[in-house]
């Protein structure tokens, strides 16, 4: 990848974070990537997510973490800008 496009992507992924979750850490960024891959990946290729859970249930685990860490951010994040 180019550095630019590099950097470019970076703003688009820390203002994703930001308006998706009300941040934008490194920590937030990282979930909200593997949040975004993974949910693509769910709806394009189900099977693979399928072979994939199978093949590590810890890592799926972990996976449900996020997703739900990133739902409850977002829920936080559309509450407080409502008020």
């Amino acid at each position: 990848m180019e550095k630019e496009f590099a950097q470019q992507f970076e703003a688009l992924l820390e203002k994703y974070s930001e308006l998706l979750v009300g941040e934008a850490t490194e920590a937030t960024k990282e979930k909200v990537k593997a949040w975004a891959m993974y949910s693509h990946i769910a709806k394009s290729m189900p099977a693979l997510i399928n072979h994939w859970s199978s093949l590590y249930p810890e890592a799926r685990t972990e996976m449900k973490q996020i997703i739900n860490e990133i739902k409850e951010l977002n829920e936080q994040h559309r509450k407080s800008s409502q008020k």
